[in-house]
C-alpha cells in the first residue's frame, strides 16, 4: 500500500473471509472528511458494512459502505436465481417460486441505493415521531452518496439480547409492547413498512437523559408500500382473526388471494394451528405441543404453501417475512402471542378503518357517528385491557398468598 491509498477490509459473510481493497486517494483526503475513521467494521452483511468515524466537529457517525463490485454481481446473482427456479419448476411442477425472482428484481436495486435508504429513514422517523420510545439515527446528507451513507452513531444491545436488557434494567415486556405498537402503526395505519426487523437492525438502550427504554431502528433499505385496498383488507382480516369471526376470516383471506386455502393462510399469518384460530388466537398462548405440531406438519403442506405464495398479492410476501422475524424476536423474549399485542393491533385496525370511512363520509353527521363509534370501540378495548390487568394482579396475589401459606405450613 502506498501513501496515496487507503486500505479497507471487507468481510464476506458467506465465505467467512476478508478482502482487502486499496482505494486511491490523496494523502489528506480521508482527514479532510473525518477526524478519525476505524478501518475495522462494526458489522458486515452481504451488501455493505459499517464503520465508526468521527467528524471534525466532534460528532461520532456510522459510515455504511457498499461492498466493491456488488452492483455488478447482483444482476448475475438474480440471473442465476432465475435459472435455478426454472430448473426446480421443471423437476417439481407443483412448486412455484418465480415470485422469489420477481421480488429480488424489484427490491435489490432499491436496497443498493443508499440515498433511497436515507429517505426511508427520514420518512419513518417523521411518520412515527409521536412514539417517544423510537430512535431513528439522523442522516448526514452532505457526505452521503448512492454507495456511502453517513448517519448518527447510536449504540445499544440487540433486541433479542435478554442478558443486555437485564443488565441495563430494561423490561422485555415493555420492549415487546413498543415493538408491536410500532409495527402495527406502520402496517395498519400508514402502509409503509420496515421489512427487515432482524435483531441486528433493532437495538435497545436506556436514554442517557430520560432513563427511558428506547428502540433504535436501523437499516432502512427494504420497505414495503401497501396499497390502500390491501391495507384495509388486511385490517379487516386481522380484526376478524382477533375477534374469532370465522366467516369474515374466510371472506378477507379470499379477498387477499387465498381462495380455498384460507385456513392455511390464517395459520401462516398467526403461526397457530387451525384449531387455535377457530378457538381464538388470544384465548391462550402457543404451547410447546402446538408449536411442535406446526413445525412437523409444515413439510407436508409445502406444495400448498408454494401455491398460496404464488397467488397472494406481492405486498403480502414481505409482510409475511416481517411477521416471521417479529415473531422470532417475541419467542426469544418470551412475549409471543400476548393479549396486549393483539389489543394494540386491534386499536390500529379500528383507527385505520374509521379514518377511511370518515374520508368517504358524505356529511358532518356521518363523520361524527363514525368518530363516536371509533371512540366507543377503543374504549371497549381499553376496558378489556384493564380487566385483563386486574385479573392478572388477582392471580399474582393469589399465587403469592399460596406460596406464603406453603412456606409457613409445618413440615
Amino acid at each position: 500500500m502506498t501513501s496515496g491509498e487507503v486500505a479497507l477490509a471487507f468481510f464476506h459473510p458467506k465465505s467467512k473471509s476478508m478482502m482487502i481493497v486499496l482505494v486511491p486517494r490523496e494523502p489528506e483526503q480521508i482527514h479532510d472528511l473525518f477526524l478519525s475513521f476505524d478501518d475495522t467494521p462494526l458489522g458486515a452483511a452481504s451488501l455493505a458494512q459499517v464503520h465508526k468515524a468521527v467528524l471534525h466537529d466532534g460528532r461520532t457517525v456510522a459510515v455504511k459502505v457498499q461492498h466493491p463490485k456488488v452492483q455488478a454481481q447482483s444482476s448475475k446473482d438474480i440471473l442465476l436465481m432465475e435459472v435455478l427456479v426454472l430448473a426446480v419448476k421443471q423437476l417439481f411442477p407443483d412448486f412455484e417460486f418465480m415470485w422469489l425472482v420477481d421480488e429480488a428484481k424489484k427490491n435489490l436495486p432499491l436496497e443498493l441505493d443508499f440515498l433511497n435508504e436515507g429517505r426511508n429513514a427520514e420518512k419513518v422517523a417523521h411518520m412515527l415521531k409521536h412514539f417517544d420510545f423510537l430512535k431513528v439515527p439522523q442522516i448526514h446528507w452532505e457526505l452521503s452518496t448512492k454507495r456511502v451513507l453517513l448517519m448518527e452513531f447510536v449504540e445499544g444491545g440487540q433486541v433479542n439480547d435478554r442478558a443486555y436488557m437485564e443488565k441495563n434494567g430494561i423490561d422485555v415486556n415493555e420492549i415487546s409492547c413498543h415493538l408491536g405498537k410500532m409495527y402495527s402503526e406502520m402496517i395498519f395505519v400508514n402502509g409503509f413498512v420496515h421489512c427487515d426487523p432482524h435483531p441486528g437492525n433493532i437495538l435497545v438502550r436506556r436514554h442517557s437523559d430520560t432513563g427511558k427504554a428506547e428502540i433504535v431502528l436501523l437499516d432502512h433499505g427494504l420497505y414495503q408500500v401497501l396499497t390502500e385496498e390491501f391495507r384495509l383488507d388486511y385490517c379487516h382480516l386481522w380484526q376478524s382473526l382477533i375477534w374469532t369471526d370465522m366467516e369474515r376470516v374466510k371472506q378477507y383471506s379470499q379477498r387477499l388471494g387465498a381462495a380455498e386455502l384460507y385456513p392455511l393462510f390464517a395459520c401462516m399469518l398467526t403461526a397457530r394451528s387451525w384449531d387455535s384460530v377457530k378457538r381464538g388466537i388470544g384465548q391462550a398462548p402457543v404451547s410447546a405441543t402446538e408449536d411442535s405440531e406446526i413445525r412437523n406438519n409444515a413439510a407436508s403442506y409445502l406444495s400448498e404453501i408454494s401455491q398460496l405464495l404464488n397467488h397472494v398479492p406481492r405486498q403480502m410476501l414481505l409482510i409475511l417475512k416481517t411477521n416471521d422475524l417479529l415473531r422470532s424476536i417475541e419467542t426469544t423474549l418470551g412475549t409471543r402471542s400476548s393479549a396486549s399485542s393483539f389489543l394494540n393491533m386491534s386499536r390500529c385496525c379500528i383507527r385505520a378503518l374509521a379514518e377511511h370511512r370518515k374520508r368517504d363520509a358524505g356529511s358532518f353527521l356521518r363523520r361524527t357517528q363514525i368518530s363516536f363509534s371509533e371512540a366507543f370501540s377503543l374504549w371497549q378495548i381499553n376496558l378489556h385491557e384493564l380487566l385483563l390487568r386486574v385479573k392478572g394482579l388477582r392471580l399474582l396475589c393469589w399465587v403469592s398468598t399460596l406460596l406464603g401459606w406453603l412456606t409457613r405450613a409445618p413440615h
